[in-house]
């Protein structure tokens, strides 16, 4: 709302002493033409806490919007089959399972001229150490249990991620008998293969030449996956169509097709879910202690979070997709997980909150009865089952859940009582040390996804192709596209509101200077969602006048007052650069940003990743309403209106410009590098692999857009970088490299005057040299002397 601007330039022109409350004088407190603003609470707390309700208020209500992303035609199986192929397509692209997979010999053996394969035996069966590939350097490795007789059928069993192969044969402790289901598989003349889950242990999740960390070695693979448009699922989803791709290999060999199944106990039973719903090949699928309602995902380890899944895939439409093949559901009890791992000797703490619980009856039963209706649709509701092994709290492997499955395989249960299978270890046997095949599974993932890292720059010079824009009308023709694909894949949008919300402007006095006044601003957003800063005012305005603004947005776990306060320890790396340029004249705003509060902030990651949502998703629209209110001001030019940010603000000058155009133009101070490798590097030091910002990572940031590739969408409007040589945040190397890519793009379209980079010796601040100088000359703005 417009104030009239006499009034304004009136009150401005009041000698006030600093830092004078405006209880004590008699002057405008509010803002004219704003509410007064009455928070008991900090902004940032309010701000976050109003992201967070908005964020769970969208997960729950999830479930009710994901029938608009199918489409099922239950016409027939066939008919439904093809209805569902485009959901499938991409639920293997978000879980990560699009890489080719390798052909292979099939199952190898591991022996050596010494020593047999074969570990251990019994009447029925023999159990072998063997390995598969996977992937280009990529294997599987584990056991397979080789019945003696006639093979029934084949099974991938999978472990939880906390059991080895050979815990869950018994051959080692750990497992209750009843949860030895490859036993009782094998037993029954089925051939089953049990690969190597990533387990949940820590000893690997490091480099000996950083640190060691305690996150669990599925986090530490996650994380750097995840950047990668990879996930350690995925990767293990792999794992299982490959050892089906084996079984498909062997029917061909003996002339016949054998009924493929998987099971998975916990964790294993997460992939045997993905699996069965992924290929169609798997004929029964048996999901042991995971399946439930999954709206509270973000309470769970941080390697299960899945980029946009909620927005299609909860457990139940997983499900739906394994029909009309058969899926069985056992409610029971698995290993409970309370948090990662204590930091042992050697160790930093750095990994994400996150627990396992056994699932509630009444929350897998919910999910089970969301599923249900799709057998039920194509007349068979048979093939979907639910077994609550002693009401959901008793080990896997009960015997109802083992009949239903051997149903979807197409095998009669023999009435005949079938003894337990005594194992006896062989005494020739190869020695298997899991420990150190854990330690090789490890790696071999950790390597892949490296290649990958390496590779990624490639892929996004052939998909930009920023070489062909040499001028900026050419440029102009794909940006918006460019910008579109980058804003839902990388960051995600937030669904318009049915009704327009009000700005609703709330204001309060919070600084009274020499040369400027200070209000603490707060407006909304979307239901729950509000936008708030200070906002400075030259003192100085002359009724009428419109000058430009900078926006100056502070860094992680910082505040609006840090970019004006020089008497904090904040001002060594803010050097109270609002107050500086206001001081210049310029009128400045300093928006609060919520990455404030620790694992308060980070985990609206985890809330908003489920629905293709970032902390940018609700970010960019917080500063186009701020922009809104701002333009509408009686002395602000909106034409004229920059964006300056440090360190978290830096990467904010990344990924809020450019999608938002009225930004005339933008400084991206002390954050600006090789982002991708930064997040994604498994042996450098300033990766954010090691670290404990465990909401840093962007869903398949190294395919879509680095650092370089979003400063592009600046263009034609000014970029410019601020970098101290002891910045902690990268090497000169990474940046300067980067920046070259930038660089060369502006010059090739004739605009290299509008981009710019500054170096300085120092660390981890503001320098305000260049970038003041960049300032002014963009907002076409002679300076006034700071006093």
């Amino acid at each position: 709302m417009r104030f009239p601007s006499s009034l304004l330039a009136l009150l401005l022109l009041v000698p006030f002493p600093s830092f004078v409350t405006a209880q004590t004088l008699n002057l405008p407190d509010p803002l004219p033409g704003t509410a007064p603003l009455k928070l008991s609470i900090p902004l940032d707390e309010h701000m976050v806490a109003g992201i967070d309700a908005y964020a769970l208020r969208a997960l729950a209500e999830s479930p009710q919007l994901r029938p608009q992303k199918w489409n099922y035609d239950f016409a027939s199986h066939a008919a439904f089959i093809e209805s569902i192929k485009d959901n499938r397509a991409r639920f293997k692209k978000i879980i990560g399972a699009v890489d080719p997979r390798v052909s292979g010999p099939g199952f190898e053996l591991l022996s050596t001229t010494e020593k047999a394969s074969v570990i251990a035996e019994c009447p029925e069966f023999k159990v072998h150490a063997v390995h598969w590939r996977v992937l280009d350097g990529m294997t599987a490795a584990g056991l397979l249990l080789q019945p003696t007789g006639d093979i029934q059928a084949r099974v991938v069993a999978l472990p939880d991620a906390d059991w080895t192969p050979e815990m869950f044969v018994g051959l080692k402790p750990g497992v209750p008998k009843s949860a030895q289901i490859p036993l009782a598989l094998a037993a029954r003349g089925i051939q089953v293969v049990i690969p190597t889950l990533i387990s949940r242990d820590a000893e690997h999740s490091g480099h000996s030449e950083v640190f060691f960390t305690n996150q669990p070695h599925r986090e530490f693979i996650y994380r750097m996956a995840f950047e990668m448009g990879r996930h350690v699922i995925g990767y293990e989803v792999q794992k299982v169509l490959a050892a089906v791709d084996q079984f498909e290999r062997l029917d061909k060999q003996e002339g016949r097709i054998l009924p493929v199944g998987v099971v998975g106990v916990g964790e294993g039973g997460l992939l045997a879910l993905f699996s069965g719903a992924a290929d169609y090949r798997i004929q029964s699928t048996w999901v042991a202690g995971y399946f439930q309602q999954r709206e509270q995902v973000w309470q769970e380890p941080i390697y299960r979070n899945v980029w946009s899944q909620l927005t299609e895939f909860g457990d139940a439409e997983i499900a739906a997709m394994i029909a009309p093949r058969s899926c069985v559901i056992e409610a029971c009890a698995v290993p409970v997980v309370k948090g990662p791992p204590a930091p042992q000797k050697g160790q930093r703490a750095s990994a994400a909150p996150g627990v396992i619980e056994i699932g509630k009856p009444e929350s897998v039963k919910a999910e089970f009865e969301r599923a249900l209706p799709v057998f039920e649709q194509l007349g068979l509701q048979r093939n979907l089952s639910l077994v609550f092994s002693v009401e959901g709290t008793g080990s896997a492997g009960s015997g109802k859940a083992l009949a239903d499955f051997l149903f979807g395989l197409r095998i009669r249960q023999n009435r005949k009582m079938i003894p337990p299978v005594v194992l006896k270890p062989t005494t020739d046997a190869i020695q298997v040390d899991a420990a150190a095949r854990q330690e090789q599974q490890f790696n071999e993932m950790n390597e892949f996804t490296q290649e990958l890292l390496n590779r990624s720059a490639r892929y996004r010079d052939a998909e930009w192709q920023p070489g062909k824009y040499t001028s900026v009308a050419l440029w102009e023709k794909d940006a918006d596209r460019l910008r579109n694909e980058v804003y839902d894949e990388l960051i995600g949008r937030l669904p318009s509101p049915e009704q327009a919300v009000p700005l609703n402007v709330k204001t309060r006095k919070v600084l009274e200077e020499d040369q400027y006044v200070g209000y603490e601003v707060m407006l909304d957003v979307q239901p729950d969602i509000v936008a708030g800063g200070i906002l400075l005012i030259p003192r100085d305005l002359k009724p009428g006048e419109r000058r430009p603004v900078v926006v100056c947005q502070h860094g992680l776990e910082g505040t609006p007052m840090d970019t004006i306060q020089a008497e904090d320890r904040a001002y060594a790396a803010y050097k109270n650069f609002s107050a500086q340029l206001v001081k210049r004249g310029l009128i400045v705003y300093a928006p609060q940003n919520p990455y404030k509060g620790r694992d308060r902030f980070r985990t609206l990651q985890r809330k908003s990743n489920p629905l293709q949502r970032s902390l940018y998703s609700y970010i960019i629209p917080q500063h186009e309403r701020t922009l809104e209110w701002l333009s509408a001001l009686p002395f602000v030019d909106e034409q004229r209106i920059g964006f300056y940010g440090l360190s978290y603000g830096g990467k904010t000058a990344v990924r809020v410009p450019p999608f938002v155009k009225q930004y005339v133009f933008s400084i991206c101070s002390g954050d600006f590098n090789e982002w991708v490798r930064k997040n994604a590097d498994s042996a450098h030091r300033y990766s954010y692999v090691f670290h404990g910002e465990y909401e840093i990572f962007e869903w398949n940031m190294g395919h879509v857009a680095n650092y370089a590739e979003l400063s592009y969408l600046m263009a034609p409007r000014p970029f410019m970088v601020e970098r101290g040589h002891n910045d902690g945040v990268a090497p000169d190397e990474w940046v300067a490299a980067e920046y070259a890519k930038v660089r060369r793009f502006y010059t090739q379209m004739g605009i290299g005057d509008r981009t710019e980079i500054e170096y300085f010796d120092g660390p981890h601040t503001i320098n305000g040299q260049g970038t003041f100088d960049f300032i002014f000359r963009h907002l076409d703005w002679k300076q006034m002397p700071s006093k």
